[in-house]
């Protein structure tokens, strides 16, 4: 409770039940207009109007489509919700306030008996896809079964070799594959990071659970070469930050209505 006994704003704006709903969905995969819409039963206009009042308070983002620059992907600041309830409980009690609330989860703690397998999906298995992959065995190890792959695969950009290493993560002997490889293999989640890929990706056997991450190519920022590097650097933190969420779903998955 703020000093004129007033509640937090965090609160007013969520506890409407069309933007929390917004919210759970966009926690779960990045979406566009259309597809939330589809969601949660309202118009777009509606949609659109609370979408602006979530971006507005930095609790949403929103970024052009790499596949077709007149859509947009809208996903959901994790970190920024997190610090929003620590400082709501703290209001209510200091001894509410969640510890650690503005960061993302640490990850590697995955207690499911069964492995959990995991497919990347990027354009050219390259950099994005081939980070993920390498972050969530890193994070934990021998817990979770992840493959990588592109639908247009190319050499292991150099750059994301550097980042990862730099993260004491050797990436430079992993090879580039083709989905195809995978087309016939189950996975429990399949986990597009890029918006061309997300547009030409087949359906795999055993309803895996899709999600998709709006994440741009770093190799296609960048006139100079620390230009590059800096949108490497920048998409191996989003992509790691990524993955600790994605094990802590996994770790205990939620009984979610929205699909």
């Amino acid at each position: 409770m703020r000093r004129d006994g007033s509640a937090p704003e965090f609160l007013g704006l969520v506890a409407d039940p069309l933007r929390w709903r917004l919210l759970c969905a966009l926690g779960r995969s990045d979406r566009q207009v259309r597809e939330l819409v589809g969601l949660v039963g309202h118009p777009q206009s509606l949609v659109s109007y609370h979408l602006g009042r979530l971006r507005a308070a930095g609790l949403v983002s929103m970024r052009r489509s790499s596949a077709d620059r007149r859509d947009a992907y809208y996903r959901l600041e994790l970190t920024v919700c997190g610090a929003r309830l620590a400082e709501v409980g703290a209001a209510l009690h200091p001894g509410l306030g969640l510890v650690g609330a503005g960061s993302a989860p640490a990850g590697g703690t995955v207690t499911s008996r069964r492995r959990r397998r995991v497919l990347f999906l990027c354009t050219g298995n390259s950099a994005r896809s081939q980070m993920a992959e390498a972050f969530i065995e890193h994070r934990a190890p021998g817990r979770v079964e992840a493959h990588s792959a592109g639908s247009h695969p190319k050499e292991l950009h150099p750059n994301a070799v550097r980042v990862m290493a730099e993260r004491g993560i050797d990436i430079s002997g992993r090879r580039t594959k083709h989905l195809g490889e995978f087309a016939h293999r189950r996975f429990d989640h399949v986990v597009s990071l890029c918006d061309r890929v997300r547009e030409v990706c087949p359906e795999f056997p055993g309803d895996p659970e899709t999600l998709h991450w709006s994440i741009a190519d770093p190799s296609a920022a960048g006139a100079t070469d620390d230009e590059s590097y800096a949108a490497f650097e920048r998409t191996a933190t989003e992509i790691d930050w990524r993955v600790r969420f994605l094990l802590a779903r996994i770790e205990n998955p939620a009984k979610e209505k929205l699909g």
